[in-house]
């Protein structure tokens, strides 16, 4: 990630998307705090969701001019003006504030949600242009962490003020803008500096688009129904834009019923508390995007979003049936963890998959969608709160809809999620680096040739590789009958010393078609540090287009997976450092004496 932020520009633009969501979170923190401190109970339920659907409805609105900006011009510039557009309107909402006119600055929600609407598409659209698909996941990681640390941030920053500033002067609505009026100021100063930074991020846009807005399709709904179509066309797309449209809806529902929970059953009234707890949801999608960063260091990891998405279930259960405050914060803490590693990947998945001639509208597409969910999920909290449903069974119902999501997303990325899981407990002990990595052939038949020392070979060789590698296995434990079932849906191709003949056509099938298969030409896990004799048995194989990539994996002997156990002694809290050398394609013919030397050879 470090070298991501070597890239010009990249630190600029992390910046301007703190400013962003900081001055936006601002003006509904403040907004949000008046509410709570005036209205009790349903009313305060009901005012809650909609300022959240003043904030969501000009996402529904925007969808096609805003994907139309986003494509037809530089997403810098969007930006830029966006920016200068922010300005004006916090300046519209500081003279509400000291004018007491609550319902005007309640309804200028709505305006400053559509600058960002319009903001949106160019901002997340900007991150693939500006890292290259190389660091797309990290770039998506760095963003929502930068822009959760501003709302995290913002609502303790201007929480914090709000109280200070009101003291105990709890009156009316009115009067409490009127006190807490200077912190408008803040808001227009964020913008200001915003603009200012926006104004120097790099051009990135390639090509000028000749497209045209025209307003009657608009009107009549024609781009609406264009623009659905385009982002249904990939089926992972969409189903990544419905994954995350149900993840923030439960996500809205949470932080608008969790006020009156605290409330009414926790007997809490202070805003700070309130707004605190649910400030450290924040912190925890931070550590989540980093997590989720790390994670997918070498590709996209979707397994991260199945698993966040089963721990997220949970969290929604304890919520009601937990009374103490450090405990719900725990719980908000864990909540944004999983938040961050649910939301990243898809994200980093829908920019990956789009084309960049429509990566504006599509990502506009995904704020529609999204909106429209959220929106759906608001009205129906406020209809429920309307007729007596309290926050607990509100989280319950959250709870039903979290099952729902998690379904899809271990249906969708079952096996990515198996190696999720796998990589989650190898980690716990072992530090895996990777040299060469580079010589493995992204687009074409590859046969991984190298040395067998564990029980776990399988994982290091197919770790930082997103194409699923089909192993060559004993036939012996390919038929063991727990695991057989496994082994064919990995895949796997079983082999006999007595009968190979069978497993060298299927293997030389799936060289064929363009897989990349894994042969252990020793036979057996070492027993010794030293590379056994290479058995001749893969030159039979026919891999006609293919290429061989030798490796070697070091550092794993004296492990609980290896045979060869040596006499070193080391600390049992440190984690032990594996590191798999990949060494240059082979296309010629090559006998397998001569492979295990270039083999041994990687390691010097």
């Amino acid at each position: 990630m470090n070298k991501m932020f070597a890239i010009v520009g990249v630190v600029n633009y992390l910046a301007v998307a703190f400013l962003n969501a900081f001055t936006d979170l601002g003006h509904k923190i403040i907004i949000q705090n008046t509410v709570f401190k005036v209205y009790d109970g349903t009313t305060q339920i009901i005012l809650s969701a909609v300022v959240n659907a003043l904030i969501l409805l000009p996402f529904i609105l925007a969808f096609s001019p805003s994907g139309f900006l986003a494509d037809k011009f530089a997403k810098n510039i969007i930006m830029k003006y966006s920016s200068l557009l922010a300005v004006a309107i916090t300046l519209i909402i500081t003279y509400f504030y000291y004018q007491g006119w609550f319902f005007g600055a309640f309804a200028m929600t709505f305006l400053l949600s559509l600058q960002s609407a319009i903001y949106g598409p160019a901002k997340y659209g900007y991150i693939k242009e500006l890292v290259g698909i190389k660091f797309i996941t990290a770039g998506n990681g760095a963003v929502q962490a930068t822009t959760t640390a501003a709302i995290l941030l913002g609502i303790i920053f201007y929480t914090v003020l709000f109280e200070a500033l009101l003291g105990d002067n709890l009156s009316t609505k009115e009067d409490i803008l009127k006190i807490v009026a200077p912190l408008g100021w803040l808001l227009v100063l964020g913008s200001v500096i915003e603009y200012f930074l926006a104004s120097k991020l790099p051009n990135m846009m390639t090509e000028a688009s000749e497209r045209k807005f025209r307003f009657k399709r608009y009107f009549t709904g024609a781009y609406l129904r264009k623009n659905m179509i385009m982002i249904m066309r990939k089926k992972e797309i969409f189903n990544s834009i419905i994954a995350l449209s149900l993840f923030w809806s439960i996500s809205q529902v949470v932080l608008a019923i969790f006020g009156e929970y605290a409330k009414s059953e926790l007997g809490i009234t202070s805003a700070s508390v309130v707004q605190g707890v649910m400030a450290l949801a924040v912190l925890g999608i931070v550590l989540g995007s980093i997590m989720a960063a790390n994670f997918s260091k070498y590709y996209i990891n979707t397994g991260l979003s199945a698993i966040s998405a089963f721990c997220i279930i949970v969290i929604l259960l304890c919520i009601p049936a937990t009374t103490s405050i450090l405990f719900l914060a725990i719980e908000f803490i864990f909540f944004g963890l999983f938040s961050g590693l649910l939301i990243v990947p898809l994200n980093a998945k829908i920019q990956y998959l789009s084309p960049n001639v429509h990566l504006g509208t599509i990502l506009a597409g995904n704020n529609f969608v999204q909106t429209l969910f959220m929106f759906g999920f608001l009205m129906l909290t406020t209809l429920f709160a309307y007729f007596g449903a309290d926050a607990q069974i509100l989280f319950y119902l959250m709870s039903f809809v979290g099952v729902y999501l998690a379904v899809i997303l271990f249906k969708r990325y079952f096996v990515m999620t198996c190696w999720t899981f796998l990589e989650f407990v190898f980690k716990i002990r072992y530090r895996f680096n990777y040299v060469g990595l580079h010589n493995v052939p992204e687009d074409r038949a590859v046969m991984l040739v190298g040395n067998h020392v564990s029980w776990i070979d399988w994982f290091i060789v197919q770790l930082p590789l997103e194409r699923r590698i089909s192993f060559m296995i004993d036939k012996d434990i390919y038929n063991w009958r727990f695991l057989n079932r496994v082994f064919k849906m990995a895949q796997l191709i079983p082999i006999s010393k007595k009968a190979s003949k069978d497993s060298f056509i299927e293997t030389s099938m799936k060289l064929k078609n363009g897989k990349i298969i894994a042969i252990f030409p020793e036979g057996e896990i070492s027993r010794n540090s030293d590379v056994a004799k290479f058995y001749r048995g893969y030159e039979f194989i026919d891999r006609d287009g293919a290429v061989i990539v030798p490796f070697y994996i070091d550092g794993i002997f004296g492990s609980l997976f290896a045979r060869h156990k040596g006499d070193a002694r080391r600390c049992f809290l440190k984690k032990r450092e594996i590191t798999l050398y990949f060494g240059e394609p082979i296309s010629e013919e090559i006998r397998a004496d001569e492979l295990r030397d270039r083999v041994i050879k990687l390691k010097s």
